[in-house]
């Protein structure tokens, strides 16, 4: 099947960005990166990757995401191995990235606060998923000693996986865990989280595909969507160190509950990502 019979295939079936869809699932099925898709638009396909073509674009057809079907999403740069035992990294995360760039850089020049030193960063990524939180922060912040937490030890599979791959193993210590349980004797610089923030009754809003293809422990938090987030908030307080730093991803649903459930700390702020949706929201441990 031609690209251009695929992108019709595909929008018949009501898959969005066909386009895009069918020349992702044909550099699957080459393989091969995209300058070479559109040097060779002459190049014809043999049985075999004719086959794999057409079974991937049924599969995307059906719904299954494009990531699962190949494996793979880009995320800060770094290609990652992804499956249905995780959420598929998003453009949005990044934004959680930036934020925790921007605080150390705040803390880096703030005399003051306690933060400042010359030990490493300790940072811990909090529902880990893929590893992409922790591998782009490690990569970001060679200096850094990261913990990656989470309740999935399939996800956790997958993020060593990722680690190995880009070569991070050793800077990043992964722990099956609930959220920060077992980190009470910590005391961290950064915690860092992509919670599940969706409630419930939120659902009919969800794309049909994230409903039915990514982990639904990692979209949905309960009735109203912060019910992870409230857990977390208390836990971070206890674990960090005295001007130490809360990043999480949030929703513009849930934002100003957020807010409320962030009293008691200082330089609350929320970020927006580029639709003007408020996204990432960081806060900071009061000082001694």
């Amino acid at each position: 099947m031609k690209l251009i019979e695929a992108t019709t295939h595909l929008g018949a079936a009501s898959v969005p960005s066909p386009r895009m869809n069918a020349e992702l699932l044909l550099m699957f099925a080459l393989p091969c990166d995209r300058a070479y898709l559109f040097a060779h638009p002459e190049r014809e396909l043999t049985h075999d990757e004719t086959a794999r073509y057409e079974a991937a674009l049924a599969e995307r057809a059906r719904g299954v995401p494009a990531q699962y079907i190949s494996g793979h999403q880009e995320f800060w740069g770094m290609d990652l191995i992804v499956t249905p035992a995780v959420l598929i990294p998003r453009p949005e995360t990044e934004h959680v990235i930036e934020t925790v760039l921007a605080c150390v850089r705040q803390t880096s020049t703030d005399t003051d606060q306690t933060l400042r030193s010359t030990s490493p960063l300790q940072i811990a990524d909090v529902g880990t998923g893929s590893g992409c939180i922790a591998l782009a922060l490690a990569q970001e912040l060679p200096q850094s000693q990261i913990h990656a937490t989470d309740i999935s030890a399939a996800a956790l599979e997958i993020a060593r996986a990722n680690a190995s791959r880009h070569q991070l193993e050793s800077r990043i210590h992964f722990r099956e865990a609930d959220l920060l349980f077992g980190f009470e004797d910590h005391a961290f610089d950064f915690i860092v989280s992509n919670p599940p923030y969706v409630g419930e009754s939120e659902e009919d809003q969800v794309q049909l595909e994230v409903r039915k293809y990514e982990p639904r422990r990692a979209v949905f938090a309960g009735p109203t969507g912060t019910e992870t987030i409230a857990r977390l908030i208390p836990q971070a307080w206890a674990a960090l160190k005295p001007g130490g730093w809360l990043v999480m991803e949030i929703s513009g649903t849930i934002a100003e509950e957020v807010k409320r459930l962030l009293q008691g700390w200082d330089d609350v702020q929320i970020h927006p990502d580029l639709q003007s949706i408020p996204r990432v929201v960081q806060a900071r441990k009061p000082s001694l």
